[in-house]
């Protein structure tokens, strides 16, 4: 063998170049423009003994600074109980294949059963799959639904929902032949007036957010009369965490719920990976990405965990399917499903009403500082939006020098969001953390 990792030996190597009559692997390359191609040397360090490469690996892990986080848009520093990484590496769980085949595997096709479940009754929708990477591909995948729904071509987006969500719809509808137009945002929610201009019998879909991007607890009862009134599907994004507390998408009228699961005690790990989420109505199950899991009785009599439905690109005609994604997130799923059982209904509500307590908490404390004011004029829930008076330049350095991570500009969003700043509290923050950054950024001075 040349080397341990690498599968062909040298008997192997020269059979094939003798094959393509060649005389080295360079050759292989001979049609790749040379001013392309690496000529130098690989500057590839020799190898470590296991006490070397810890020690390697700890100095550069001493470079990171761990930061109380008091951010969201998107992603929440919400409470992990340690049991779930703990039973989530089981060697029966933690694989790098999909295991679902009902023969070997009726305990994860059971876990993903109660995943979907659990996802269902917090949605208040029908069914759900379990198949999503994560919210902003799932809300991209809910409006193929509804073009596959209602045979249109337009998606509708609310002005509200996080700009990474659009760019992701974008991207995908490009591809897909959509045409997406942007609903205006007034006063910090959907602007209802520029909706009813913008419906038609051309509009497949409508896609709004609760909480928005701003923090912001919209109502959709009204979205959800035009859009229904027109033919169409509204499709919501939903902090899926939240819905413990909030009115369900159902409630809200949607016919698609989606979002992402990172709410759910996920780790924020520079993004990921997390989990999307999808839900819809009865008459739409067909219409879903992804795969089911059901059960049903064995020849015996028991109950037996089955895939009900499958409709993606391995089991039907390629054009024909819902979905171009392979995966189930199982491991995710299951991550997610651990989470809800432990914390059960009155934890996860209990969660969700301490982020809320905090988060206001914080928002009047920082108005008293006078070095903010108001800007929507909006109910929130764990997440706002205030005008910094500090120039932000001076309220970041601040806070990342004594240990915090706050007050995130909105402009890195867009420009018109200038000297906007968003701030988010889970129930893992403390008064007292919650008062030291308030102290902190009262007491600058410039």
């Amino acid at each position: 063998m040349v080397f341990k990792y690498f599968p062909h030996t040298i008997e192997d190597i020269e059979e094939m170049k003798n094959f393509l009559k060649i005389n080295k692997i360079d050759d292989l390359f001979q049609d790749v423009p040379k001013e392309v191609l690496f000529q130098k040397e690989y500057n590839i360090p020799s190898h470590l003994s296991e006490s070397e490469l810890r020690r390697y690996f700890e100095k550069i892990a001493s470079k990171n600074k761990e930061l109380i986080l008091f951010t969201g848009l998107g992603f929440y520093d919400h409470y992990e109980p340690a049991v779930i990484n703990s039973l989530l590496s089981r060697q029966e769980f933690l694989t790098a294949y999909t295991p679902y085949q009902p023969e070997i595997s009726q305990g994860t096709l059971q876990y993903i059963f109660e995943y979907q479940s659990m996802i269902q009754t917090l949605t208040g929708m029908d069914v759900s799959n379990a198949s999503m990477y994560d919210g902003t591909t799932s809300t991209a995948e809910a409006c193929f639904m509804a073009e596959s729904i209602t045979k249109r071509k337009t998606i509708l987006i609310s002005g509200t929902v996080h700009p990474s969500v659009i760019d992701v719809v974008r991207t995908y509808a490009k591809f897909k032949g959509l045409t997406v137009e942007i609903i205006n945002e007034k006063s910090g929610i959907t602007d209802l007036s520029h909706l009813q201009q913008l419906l038609g019998s051309h509009v497949a879909g409508v896609v709004v957010q609760k909480p928005n991007f701003f923090g912001i607890i919209e109502s959709f009862e009204e979205v959800s009369k035009a859009v229904h009134e027109h033919g169409a599907i509204l499709i919501e994004n939903a902090d899926i965490s939240t819905l413990s507390v909030l009115k369900t998408p159902r409630l809200d009228g949607a016919d698609i719920a989606v979002g992402d699961c990172q709410s759910l005690g996920m780790n924020v790990a520079y993004g990921g990976p997390t989990l999307g989420y999808l839900a819809t109505l009865k008459p739409y199950v067909r219409k879903m990405p992804g795969r089911i899991c059901g059960y049903s009785l064995d020849e015996e009599g028991r109950r037996a965990f089955v895939l009900t439905l499958q409709a993606r690109e391995q089991h039907i005609r390629r054009e024909k399917a819902n979905s171009n994604i392979c995966s189930n997130q199982s491991l995710m799923a299951l991550y997610a499903t651990i989470y809800l059982a432990l914390l059960g209904p009155i934890g996860l509500k209990k969660a969700n009403l301490l982020s809320y307590q905090g988060a206001h908490y914080l928002y009047d404390e920082l108005i008293k500082t006078g070095k903010f004011k108001p800007y929507f004029n909006q109910p929130f829930f764990k997440e706002f939006v205030l005008e910094t008076l500090i120039p932000y330049d001076m309220l970041q350095k601040a806070c990342i020098d004594n240990g915090f991570l706050a007050g995130i500009s909105l402009s890195n969003y867009d420009e018109k969001y200038q000297n906007l700043v968003t701030f988010a509290v889970t129930e893992k923050r403390q008064k007292s953390e919650i008062d030291e950054l308030v102290s902190l950024v009262g007491g600058l001075s410039w």
